[in-house]
């Protein structure tokens, strides 16, 4: 049951609130692999599931962006079930997807059955939303110690590379069809050495079950080129991990230690993510634990702007606001989905793959937010498409700082609905989306527009 006194606490905090860190708060959303195609960053991640007390995972979502603080949830294209070869509806580890000749490769961790340890595997698509195949039926590189977090780089020549590893580093050439190997499976030869990956410490070795003198890297590698120069960074310093990085002028090493990027992740003793550019802007994606419910186990993606200093990845502080400037406004004239948001409270999204998703679990009191919306010259009509009606309720469409809404959308049945707007709301404003209803839960909301 939703009170009175939530649904005024829910409703000052989003008209308050600017932060867009965690970018989802629909679901928790680890290891952040960002992907720039075109003028679109897609967001692939983990899932942890809401009652996790423990890395429990079973699926792996995905997410889009033009603007950098309003998201998209664009389905859960991929699970432990489209992997024969892998233990079913768990160890659905960390992640990484490319674009490669009008293909979607996405590369993942998951439990090898016949060893019981982690290996790497691959699942192909037409578009970044499937639907997927394992084209193999077994893993790329079967089960070993340690045999998690690939992220998958192709170089300027054209040839693509595949790194990953805990408790040690291991890469391999791809071949050009990104679903074989064209190299043998090589450790990097200089990982424990401290001019390379920062100083020795004592950390404990899983498969040795024991505490021996390692560097300071950790796991989830992430590959980066820049003027010639490549940037690998990682999780680093054993528990609590923080990000750091090293540089190499060939793929092949030898790597040069050059510090720490992050410190310890809010919330949480793991860390995971990497950088984009777009639009001449560079952005850091992690995993942080300060959502709603968060923990370790119940990771959320998180972004910070940065800029290069010179060829050296500068040292990145956490921040609430995440993304201040967004790269482009969100036009309301075109079909919005109600799944698009830079923050939120109590709703959650549909969990299929797919192309078609909504938003549902809405309460009386819940809200989604959108920054940056441009109103233009204002709208005559506003036009929300409602799904399965459980009991009657509104939607209410307010500019932050408003307490009248300038659009009310009466439900009581599924389908389209059509309401005047007031015309007097103009420009570029965040928009508040407001849920009000009963006790029970109210209905699901696929999307909206508003019409000049």
């Amino acid at each position: 049951m939703r009170t009175i006194a939530t649904l005024v606490f829910a409703t000052a905090a989003a008209m308050e609130m600017c932060a867009v860190n965690p970018v989802v708060k629909t679901s928790f959303t680890p290891d952040p692999a960002p992907y720039v195609h075109n003028d679109t960053v897609y967001l692939f991640t983990g899932h942890d599931e809401n009652d996790a007390q423990y890395f429990k995972m079973k699926d792996w979502q995905l997410f889009s962006t033009t603007d950098m603080v309003n998201w998209t949830y664009r389905g859960t294209p991929l699970s432990t079930a489209n992997f024969k070869w892998a233990k079913q509806g768990d160890n659905a580890w960390a992640s990484q997807a490319v674009e490669r000749n009008g293909k979607w490769y996405w590369y993942i961790c998951a439990e090898d059955t016949t060893c019981g340890l982690h290996g790497i595997g691959v699942a192909v698509a037409d578009r970044p939303e499937g639907p997927y195949t394992d084209p193999l039926g077994k893993p790329l590189v079967p089960g070993s110690w340690g045999f998690i977090d690939p992220t998958v780089f192709i170089d300027d020549d054209g040839k693509a590379y595949l790194f990953w590893g805990n408790n040690g580093l291991w890469y391999a050439e791809l071949n050009p069809d990104m679903i074989s190997l064209a190299s043998e499976v090589k450790p990097v030869a200089d990982l424990n050495n401290p001019e390379a990956f920062g100083e020795l410490r004592m950390k404990h070795d899983w498969q040795l079950g024991k505490e021996v003198m390692k560097t300071n890297f950790e796991e989830g590698p992430w590959l980066d080129k820049r003027n010639g120069i490549y940037y690998l960074s990682y999780a680093a310093g054993g528990v609590p991990e923080h990000m750091a990085y090293s540089t190499a002028t060939s793929i092949h090493g030898p790597w040069k230690y050059m510090g720490r990027i992050m410190s310890e992740s809010p919330g949480s003793f793991t860390i995971h993510g990497g950088n984009i550019s777009i639009n001449g802007r560079d952005f850091m994606f992690y995993h942080q634990g300060l959502a709603p419910n968060g923990s370790g186990f119940r990771r959320s993606a998180a972004v910070e702007e940065f800029t290069w200093s010179g060829d050296s990845i500068p040292f990145i502080p956490f921040s609430e606001e995440g993304v201040v400037i967004p790269l482009k406004n969100l036009d309301p004239f075109a079909t919005v989905e109600a799944e698009t948001m830079a923050d939120s409270w109590g709703v959650k999204t549909d969990r299929t793959a797919g192309t078609s998703h909504y938003l549902t679990s809405i309460h009386n009191g819940d809200w989604t937010r959108l920054r940056s919306v441009d109103l233009g010259n204002g709208g005559s009509r506003l036009v929300a498409k409602v799904l399965n009606v459980k009991n009657p309720g509104t939607i209410e469409f307010l500019v932050d700082g408003e307490k009248t809404p300038f659009a009310v959308v009466p439900v009581e049945n599924a389908g389209e609905i059509t309401v005047d707007v007031n015309s007097d709301i103009k420009g570029v404003n965040n928009i508040m989306i407001l849920f009000r209803g009963g006790d029970e839960e109210l209905f699901d909301f696929d999307s909206w527009q508003l019409i000049r």
